[in-house]
């Protein structure tokens, strides 16, 4: 008689696996804790006595901050969501003159700081700028030139910079459904207006509402075209409490309100998707495109142009041309310091994120659970929270760890400079803002990767960090250069945080424009922005070669 038995795991191997789990637990914890630190901090203010300040930012500051924000939100998810989905159908689904080239040339907004195409158009139309005086000179000064204002302005300058966000996604869209949605809607007896609104729009809603939801979080964060035209938002508020009021749990306390608005906006997002699936079977490649007829083909070549013209080529000729006229008087040595500071702190904080966007991806999984996915989503979520909001709530938890060192050791010299004075601060609120960035190319690589692989590396023995580094990590390379890169030239044209948190002195091609703007130094301001216009061209460049090889 042949007897078998079972043989069960040794305890040697389920101690390993268990400390493995904790392990990798511990770091998406970790991480999540870090870069949600701005949100505990906030909370935790809440529970102190601000005194008077409060009091006046509620009378005099929060009710102006929350109705322009609302306006500014309202407007700008308009507008970014008519330019972007009107754009994406034309060269999605018509063939018209210049289709392939407005494919991509209409993403090159998404190069522009909207800080940037703010001074650019703010000079172009100031009362002694080329605009005005051209109108003077026809009409004479009884016909006052008409002013939009510091809310519109503000508005048009987002929507224009923005509205690649919708067109990006929501072409991917169209471009998968091709003619059959029409042909659809056509067997139907729809003509192809009412065919685009009852059935392509529809369809496409899921990533219509991804797109604008991108715009609107990037103009709750923004802070520079809003400070250049004076309007005030909950971003320029917290910056005037702790700027101007001196007082960092005032800064705090509107940072909260800020949050919880954000939270509103997500909570609506994740509504208005709702659960339903939006699926096209076949091939993602249009078969063919609807010819225009000429008039109609005229019309569409100058709409694309028409925007393209506003929203990149004016603003960036403007800076080419004050740039080439200032450089000899305002090109100085301090420039090679100002972009020396800029490509540090990106090379920096590239380096540092894109590292901990693959030990996140890596550790999620390995430990697949719920709760893991759930805290990576906290870690991701920065990138919905404005650069004043994190600014704020690093350096308050820094600089009390600074004053702790201080007492602890007795040091009153300064030896914690780094910390509260240094770059810590401005790399914890880099991590935390632009996390998500790198970690959607490096999730969704890791995700390609089949389990066979590493089941195979496992009969080598080859596990754990042995195989991230030996396995994943030769074919994670190209997904963790996007990532780098996409993030280098997010922290280029970062104004914010870095102007909030940055060593006395240590300034950046970004702060100086915003120094320049602020005195009202327009064309001086044009040579650091062509700067970082021209880097800005990066991701445009790594977005239109992953569409190509899609």
């Amino acid at each position: 008689m042949v007897s078998t038995a079972i043989r069960r795991p040794s305890s040697r191997r389920s101690s390993t696996t268990r400390i493995s789990s904790f392990f990798y637990r511990s770091i998406i914890a970790l991480i999540a804790i870090v870069a949600g630190a701005p949100i505990i901090v906030a909370t935790l203010a809440l529970f102190v006595d601000t005194g008077d300040i409060w009091q006046h930012l509620l009378v005099h500051v929060l009710p102006e901050a929350l109705k322009n924000t609302a306006w500014l939100v309202a407007m700008v998810a308009i507008l970014t969501a008519i330019l972007g989905v009107s754009l994406a159908w034309l060269v999605s689904v018509y063939e018209f003159g210049g289709r392939r080239f407005f494919n991509w040339a209409l993403l090159l907004p998404m190069a522009m700081p909207a800080y940037v195409m703010a001074f650019a158009y703010s000079s172009l139309f100031e009362f002694t700028g080329p605009v005005q005086t051209f109108w003077r000179d026809i009409l004479g000064n009884p016909f006052d030139f008409p002013d939009i204002g510091a809310r519109w302005a503000s508005i048009a300058t987002l929507s224009l910079v923005l509205y690649p966000y919708v067109f990006l996604i929501v072409r991917g869209a169209f471009a998968s459904q091709g003619l059959r949605s029409l042909e659809v809607a056509q067997s139907c007896g729809l003509s192809p207006i009412r065919g685009f609104v009852r059935v392509s729009l529809p369809m496409a809603r899921p990533f219509i509402i991804a797109g604008v939801a991108l715009a609107v979080m990037e103009s709750l964060a923004d802070f520079g075209t809003v400070k250049t035209f004076n309007y005030t938002t909950f971003t320029t508020a917290i910056y005037q409490a702790w700027y101007g009021l001196f007082s960092l749990n005032a800064a705090l306390q509107l940072s909260l309100v800020l949050i919880a608005i954000i939270f509103v906006a997500l909570v609506l997002e994740r509504y208005l998707r709702g659960e339903a699936m939006y699926t096209s079977s076949g091939t993602h490649a249009v078969r063919g495109r609807i010819r225009l007829s000429r008039r109609y083909a005229w019309f569409a070549s100058g709409f694309c142009g028409a925007v393209l013209l506003v929203a990149f080529l004016v603003p960036a000729a403007l800076i080419v041309q004050w740039s080439a006229a200032t450089f000899t008087g305002e090109f100085d040595q301090r420039y090679w310091q100002f972009a020396a500071n800029s490509l540090m702190l990106a090379t920096l904080a590239a380096t540092l994120i894109t590292v901990v966007a693959l030990i996140l991806a890596y550790a999620v999984r390995r430990d697949d659970g719920r709760f893991a996915a759930l805290q990576a989503r906290i870690a991701t979520l920065g990138y919905a929270i404005p650069g004043t909001v994190l600014a704020v709530g690093f350096f308050v938890p820094v600089a009390a760890l600074s004053r702790a060192m201080n007492d602890y050791f007795g040091w009153h010299g300064g030896e914690t400079i780094a910390l509260q004075g240094g770059l810590l601060v401005i790399l914890l609120a880099y991590l935390s803002r632009y996390l998500a960035v790198a970690h959607s190319p490096v999730e969704s690589a890791l995700s390609r990767i089949k389990p066979g692989i590493e089941e195979a590396s496992r009969g080598l023995g080859v596990s754990g960090l042995g195989m991230l580094r030996k396995v994943h990590m030769p074919i994670l390379s190209p997904a963790l250069i996007t990532a780098a890169l996409l993030v280098f030239v997010d922290i280029m044209k970062e104004l914010p945080i870095t102007l909030m948190t940055r060593p006395f002195g240590w300034d950046t091609l970004a702060v100086r424009i915003f120094q320049l703007t602020t005195e009202g130094e327009w064309q001086r301001a044009a040579l650091p922005a062509v700067a970082i216009v021209l880097v800005g061209l990066l991701p445009i460049y790594l977005l239109n070669r992953q569409n190509e090889n899609a």
